[in-house]
């Protein structure tokens, strides 16, 4: 296999929309298998986890790679729900190709017009498959005026369907006038019926005009008449297809296997192998920008887009080969550490075939590689390189767990692990303030699916609870305070007096302005050392205070029974005592938020929003009719926000979220804050 006979095609589409029943079809077609898996016998390719086939939709990354007409084409079939967005983007970061999937049925949904978008931004060349054309009630001209309204007008039907009495049995290819009818039992080539003739010949006219517009001898061609050939005609769409200047699309029914062999043939005339296109760009061990081209000739080099933790094999790490051959036995550097590739697999699902090598381009799987992950470059001693991380979205959701079963601690680490090495955009921390344990995520149905799977493939008996918002304490006013820690009763005792002024800073810090020796200097470390610690817990409702400077003023000290824990106490009860004429305030936490959403639906984010407490920073337009909202807002104002933003906006908004500082909590507020956290 050469590099330019490669394709690595994403398949992306709304819930529901046919992908997994597509894949299946497209390696049916190529003879990869003999029969097709359906979901509901829980025996396709791609969902072959268990979760999967009890959810009835794919939940991670599958690959599976065909060997079509002398082009190996690496099929990525991912969820199309938002709740594992993490998949499509760490995907669509290493694919040059792409399939749409729509339910002709449903038409364009919420899921459709984010992956379009998502592979425009990225300049992935896509296609469009129109599947289901064969449900009933189907209006093909509908659906093709709502996609190309949605997702724009460079979407161009390369097909015309086929079939009387509102029944779908093939198509015609606009490209090369050709009708493919479906007899029965297979798609036969045919001829194209008399009263559809016209409509394909329109199609046909229109695709020529835009090969045409690609060349001026073309467009002289045309308007002298002259025909194009079939060369002419799929060099110049091509063209199109890889600027993103046309969006060919495609009409079939997977479950029938209409239009598998049609589109299985356009992923090779139409989209790039791994060699085209632009070469990648990385960076050297001294921290320089590289270009690397993707050629066997090239130095080593992979990246890692997808791990998955497998009770049986271990970790899985799923590479796109960048440059050059890996082989097996082969010394690679990850993360500083050289390592040896053991073992390389090519993965049909859950299925691994040994392979020796895997070349530039290709897509393969690599086991028993020590602390390597998602996002992680290998290469080659000799030509060490990094390749840009894939960023994924933020955790905007969190849920604290409660173990109703000691015996669980054990177990529960390891299972959180795995689930994090899996999902990149899945947050785990443990708040030591409030005493919970934390999982963060995309969604609340997400979060659900986490625990769920903590309890039934772990076994771990747990329940959740709200996370508890971290407040903070300050001061806003000057004050002084008195400490007096004395305990004599014969013998060695306990003498330390001091005096403090407390005032507001923009940090904790400690000073000391003592004349006289009224404190000696070997103490004053131990009354800081009070001070700060008398920090960890404020009088208002026991939360840190912060941006307090304490500042030792003067003291009496006595030459037997003065020591460092009699001053250090009195540090602390000095704090004590001038905490609450110091005019205490609660502080709460601020985050940044990114609320991405369309147009039509930003005044009701903003509405809500502004309920919210929040404070609007800025409003930038982005493509396809999005907008971008920058706003200020307190944390406690998004413990739901995730669920709701997906009710405001018919589930195509999301957000990213950032810590940004703590701010006075409002006056009327603070007792009901007070009340609910005097206990932590």
């Amino acid at each position: 296999m050469k590099t330019e006979n490669i394709r690595n095609v994403v398949i992306l589409g709304h819930k529901g929309s046919g992908k997994t029943t597509l894949v299946e079809s497209l390696a049916f077609t190529s003879k990869l298998i003999p029969s097709k898996g359906t979901i509901e016998g829980k025996n396709t390719l791609s969902d072959y986890t268990a979760d999967e086939q009890k959810r009835g939709s794919s939940i991670q990354t599958a690959v599976v790679p065909l060997n079509y007409n002398g082009y190996k084409i690496n099929l990525l079939d991912i969820p199309g729900s938002d709740d594992f967005v993490s998949e499509a983007i760490g995907v669509t970061g290493v694919v040059k190709g792409a399939i749409l999937v729509i339910d002709a049925s449903v038409g364009v949904q919420v899921g459709t017009v984010k992956h379009y978008n998502m592979l425009k931004k990225k300049g992935i060349p896509t296609f469009i498959f129109v599947n289901k054309m064969d449900k009933e009630g189907v209006d093909f001209e509908l659906v093709i005026e709502e996609i190309r309204e949605a997702l724009g007008k460079e979407v161009i039907s390369f097909c015309y369907p086929l079939g009387h009495d509102n029944k779908f049995d093939g198509f015609a290819n606009a490209v090369d006038l050709k009708a493919h009818i479906h007899n029965g039992k297979e798609c036969v080539e045919a001829e194209i019926y008399p009263d559809k003739r016209n409509k394909v010949l329109e199609l046909n006219n229109t695709i020529v005009e835009e090969v045409a517009k690609t060349d001026d001898a073309l467009l002289e061609k045309f308007f002298n008449g002259e025909s194009f050939t079939q060369e002419e005609i799929r060099t110049s769409l091509r063209k199109g297809v890889l600027s993103g200047e046309l969006t060919p699309l495609i009409v079939g029914s997977a479950e029938k296997d209409i239009g598998s062999q049609t589109l299985l043939n356009m992923l090779i005339y139409y989209l790039p192998s791994p060699s085209d296109l632009k070469p990648l760009e990385a960076v050297n061990e001294k921290g320089e920008d590289v270009i690397i081209p993707t050629s066997v000739d090239e130095p080593t080099s992979a990246y890692i887009f997808k791990t998955i933790a497998d009770p049986y094999v271990g970790t899985i790490n799923i590479v796109k080969v960048c440059s050059g051959v890996f082989k097996v036995g082969e010394e690679v550097v990850i993360n500083g550490v050289n390592q040896r590739v053991s073992s390389l697999f090519q993965m049909t699902g859950k299925k691994m075939d040994a392979v020796n090598e895997l070349i530039a381009g290709d897509i393969g799987a690599i086991t028993k590689l020590d602390k390597a992950a998602t996002g992680d470059t290998l290469s080659s001693p000799k030509s060490v390189v990094t390749y840009k991380r894939v960023k994924f979205p933020t955790a905007v959701i969190f849920k604290a767990i409660v173990l109703n079963n000691k015996n669980d601690e054990n177990k529960l680490s390891p299972a959180l692990a795995k689930i994090q090495l899996e999902n990149p955009d899945f947050e785990v921390k443990r708040n030591n303030e409030t005493k919970q344990l934390l999982l963060g995520g995309v969604s609340d149905s997400y979060l659900s699916y986490v625990i769920d799977k903590l309890k039934n493939v772990y076994k771990i008996d747990l329940t959740t609870e709200t996370p508890k918002i971290v407040y903070r304490e300050s001061i806003k006013a000057t004050a002084e305070g008195d400490g007096r820690y004395v305990k004599q009763s014969g013998g060695s005792g306990f003498y330390g007096v001091v005096k403090m002024r407390f005032e507001p800073s923009k940090e904790n810090e400690f000073a000391e302005e003592v004349f006289g020796g009224a404190v000696p200097k070997n103490y004053f470390p131990a009354v800081e050392k009070g001070f700060f610690e008398a920090l960890n817990s404020g009088l208002l409702a026991g939360f840190p205070v912060i941006g307090v400077k304490g500042v030792l003023v003067d003291g009496k000290y006595h030459s037997v029974d003065s020591n460092e824990q009699a001053f250090k106490m009195a540090g602390i009860l000095a704090f004590k005592d001038a905490y609450m004429k110091c005019k205490p305030i609660i502080l709460e936490p601020i985050m940044k938020i990114f609320v991405h959403v369309e147009s039509k639906f930003t005044g009701n984010v903003l509405s809500d929003l502004n309920s919210r407490r929040a404070r609007i920073q800025n409003i930038e337009e982005k493509e396809h009719g999005s907008q971008e909202i920058e706003a200020l807002i307190p944390e406690a104002e998004i413990i739901d926000y995730a669920t709701q933003l997906k009710s405001l906006t018919q589930a195509s908004g999301f957000f990213n979220r950032e810590f940004v500082c703590y701010e006075e909590l409002p006056e009327y507020l603070k007792d009901k804050v007070i009340s609910e956290n005097k206990l932590i």
